[in-house]
This record gives C-alpha cells, sequence and structure tokens, in this order.
C-alpha cells in the first residue's frame, strides 16, 4: 500500500487543496498517465479501493479485461512506494528514494484516479462513499486497502521518535532515522521488537537485526553491542525448516531471542522500552537501549471496521481459496487487508492477484470460480549485506519452494534476487499485471531436475 496519506487536487476533495484543472492529464516519458483527476463519472463496472501493488496490478489486469475507462482506482497518496525495500534502506543499503515513484506513473495507463479517500462502503447498494460524501457506484469491487500502523498504541510513540537512537522500517518517515541509530550506535543494548497482533512481512522484524549485527561487526563495535530480538511470538518464524536455520545463525551470532515480550511504552527521553510479558499480562521489565526498532501494532484500516465487507475483527471476509468475498458475489479482496490466513507480503499479493484475475473472468461470465489459491507467500531473510534465506511457503506453513536447492541455507544469490531483481520485477510485471508469482517457474525449475 502507499505510504504517504497526502490528499490533493479534485473538486471532490477538502476545500483549500490546490488544484489541478479538472481532466488534466500529464503524459510521462513512457507515456503513462500521470494525473489524478475527479471521479468524471459516478459509476464504474470496475473499482478498486487502494492504489498499493493489490490495487496497481489489479487495475491493470481488470483494464484488459473491460477497458480502461470502465475502471477506476480510488488512493490518496501521491507517491507509491516499494516497501520491501526498506528494509535494505533501514540498513543503508539502499536510498529511499529508489523505493519510491509517483503514483500516476505507476497507474495503468486510461484508467480512472479518483485521489480521495473511502470513508464507507455499501455492499448491498454497490456502491462507496469517499470524501465530502461522494458517492460512486459499481458492477464490481476489488478492495486492496492494505494494513494500517498503529504507532500511537505504544505509549510515547509516534512523538518518540523525534529523539535519536530510534527507528523503524515500516514508516517512510521513520525509516532513515533506523540507518542513523545504527550508524550512532556506541555501546549498550540493540532492541529489535514484533508486536502482538499480525503485521505486513513477519521477517522485516528481525531482517534489519541481521543486518545492523553484520554491520557493528564491519565497524569494529559488535563487541559493545547487546543485541535482543523481543518478540510477542512464540517462535522465531512460523515454518519450522526456516526457524531453524535462523536459530543456527542466532546462535553463532550471539543474539539473544525474548519470547513473548511486547512493547508496550517508550520513554524515548530516557532511552527506556518497557515490555510486558505476554505470559503474565500486567507484569512488565524495562531495558535501556542505545539502539531500538520498533515494529508497530498493525491492523484493517478503520474504514473496514465494522463495515459489511468485514469480518468481526475488520478484515476483508474472502474465501481463501478464490479471494472471492464470502457473502457478496461482485466484491472481492486482495492482500493485507483481507483475512487469508497467509503471511502478509508482496510476494503474497503475486500469487493471489492471478487468481484473482481468473475469478473475476469466471464470475464476469457468470460462471463458479475454478483456481484455487494455496496460501504461497515469500519472504526473503536478509541475513547479512550479501545473504538471504528465500522463505516460501504455503497455508500449511509448508515450504513451497520455487528453486530445486535447500533455500533454508544463506546465499548470495537470493541477496541479489532481493535487493535487485525483485524491485525491477515489482516496477516492470507485477504492477503492469504480467507476475502472478513463481508457480509456472516453479513447475518448470522441478520438471527439469527430475
Amino acid at each position: 500500500m502507499s505510504a504517504i496519506g497526502a490528499v490533493s487536487s479534485c473538486s471532490c476533495l477538502r476545500p483549500g487543496v490546490r488544484l489541478l484543472k479538472p481532466g488534466t492529464e500529464k503524459m510521462s516519458s513512457l507515456g503513462l498517465h500521470t494525473a489524478a483527476r475527479c471521479a468524471a463519472r459516478d459509476y464504474y463496472e470496475v473499482l478498486v479501493l487502494g492504489g498499493g501493488a493489490g490495487g496497481i496490478t489489479m487495475s491493470a489486469r481488470m483494464k484488459r479485461k473491460v477497458g480502461a475507462e470502465n475502471v477506476a482506482v480510488v488512493e490518496p497518496s501521491k507517491t507509491h512506494y516499494y516497501q520491501p525495500l526498506w528494509t535494505l534502506v533501514g540498513g543503508g543499503a539502499k536510498q529511499l528514494a529508489a523505493s519510491a515513484r509517483p503514483t500516476g506513473s505507476v497507474m495503468p495507463r486510461g484508467v480512472e484516479w479518483i485521489q480521495s479517500r473511502v470513508t464507507a462502503l455499501d455492499p448491498d447498494k454497490n456502491c462507496v462513499w469517499l470524501e465530502n460524501d461522494t458517492k460512486v457506484s459499481y458492477k464490481y469491487l476489488i478492495i486492496a486497502l492494505g494494513i494500517s500502523l498503529h504507532y500511537e498504541k505504544i505509549k510515547g510513540l509516534p512523538e518518540g521518535f523525534h529523539h535519536p537512537k530510534i527507528g523503524s522500517n515500516y514508516s517512510v518517515h521513520t525509516v532513515e532515522k533506523t540507518w542513523r541509530a545504527l550508524q550512532d550506535f556506541k555501546e549498550g543494548n540493540a532492541i529489535f521488537t514484533f508486536p502482538n497482533t499480525p503485521v505486513k512481512c513477519a521477517g522485516a522484524p528481525q531482517k534489519i537485526m541481521y543486518l545492523s549485527e553484520a554491520y557493528w561487526r564491519k565497524t569494529g563495535k559488535r563487541s559493545k553491542a547487546n543485541i535482543m530480538f523481543n518478540t510477542s511470538l512464540g517462535v522465531i518464524f512460523g515454518v519450522k525448516k526456516y526457524a531453524d536455520a535462523l536459530l543456527e545463525i542466532i546462535k553463532e551470532r550471539n543474539i539473544t531471542v525474548n519470547y513473548k515480550c511486547n512493547l508496550v511504552e517508550v520513554r524515548a527521553d530516557k532511552q527506556e522500552a518497557v515490555f510486558e510479558n505476554l505470559d503474565k499480562p500486567g507484569v512488565t521489565e524495562v531495558h535501556q537501549y542505545e539502539m531500538l526498532h520498533v515494529t508497530p501494532p498493525m491492523g484493517p484500516p478503520d474504514v473496514l471496521i465494522n463495515s459489511p465487507v468485514s469480518d468481526a475483527i475488520g478484515w476483508v471476509d474472502v474465501d481463501k481459496e478464490t479471494l472471492q468475498h464470502k457473502r457478496y458475489p461482485n466484491v472481492f479482496g486482495i492482500g493485507d487487508c483481507t483475512n487469508l490466513p497467509t503471511s502478509r507480503t508482496a510476494a503474497a499479493v503475486a500469487a493471489q492477484s492471478g487468481v484473482l484475475d481468473k475469478t473475476i473472468s469466471l464470475v464476469m461470465k457468470n460462471q463458479l470460480p475454478t483456481k484455487k489459491y494455496d496460501g504461497y507467500t515469500s519472504c526473503p531473510l536478509v541475513t547479512a549485506y550479501n545473504k538471504v534465506i528465500l522463505a516460501e511457503f504455503d497455508y500449511s506453513a509448508q515450504p513451497l519452494e520455487t528453486f530445486p536447492i535447500d533455500q533454508s541455507k544463506e546465499r548470495i544469490t537470493m541477496y541479489h534476487m532481493k535487493a535487485d531483481m525483485m524491485p525491477f520485477l515489482y516496477w516492470n510485471a507485477l504492477l503492469k499485471g504480467y507476475w502472478g508469482g513463481p508457480a509456472p517457474i516453479r513447475k518448470l525449475m522441478h520438471l527439469g531436475f527430475k
């Protein structure tokens, strides 16, 4: 999902915001649609909520299906981010600018970009409400609203980020602070946290820990760093094959793991972090830190909480195999905002997009969906500045690996895939609706080695 919440530029939005003339379009050197406009119509055959990875890839696919003029995307943010790169930004291996492009440049040409926020969904009447009570109706709705960060649920945040020694790779506003805190480290505790909520990219909280350890080893500070991973979970990783490999690395690098340990308060002025023992509710422990990396609590976007399209928690309630809504057959969900029981990653979105494309095609023909999503997701676990363990698995937390090698081993080739190949694939294939995950490659690779 896009990380910046800035809203601008059309009459259906809040007054006082600088406007583009209605219908104005700018064309980049690549001939892409780059200007947002107000809803030119109040009805679209396909309406997509969200302009992140899931929303953009599905709008590109729907454009080829029903025509660009019949597709609209509701997205308030002016900038689209490739967020998987932020692990490397926080570790000083990539620049933040490399993860960003104007939203208009990734919007499929001709597709209507409604630069506004959705405020309510009314699936019984096939419409949604935007800011300033603007109503847009649809024939088919794709919900791709992502996941919300809740730093404010930790006492002392987000205001604590104004102090040094603290950062977070999960926000565009704080990821560069991680790199500064890493560089400024002198001596003491370096604490990395994992919250007591679902998160996107569940491997990211420990990836930055391994990069930090490698950086301090390289700069001669490792002996002065007591590295701690304080996680609310009871395991280091949810798939045993990769968990075993990570535990070996943790042992080799003398890292302390504290399980069932949830960050509840940051006293940034004192460089103190307060953790609750989840096995003993109400019992807390205070740790002094020289560096603190915070993974925030996360949850469904506010607009989905208590929405007719959501489950009791607020996640879009879809069939886990077809991604079709369980109660509204013309509504679909993709990505982090859904209740699909798999890890929330860009790789999962890629695999889901291929299935959802086929699901919608059949629904449009009044046929039952047949393509099934197996829960495929992937987490390239960065363990050093040149090594990655490529974790790939399914709904049952069983490995579902692309390559005919042992992917639980650290590999330089997998690092280059994470750092160089995957960003190219994201911008040039996934967002254009041409990448539906590695299943075809997996079949070819394993057939070739039989």
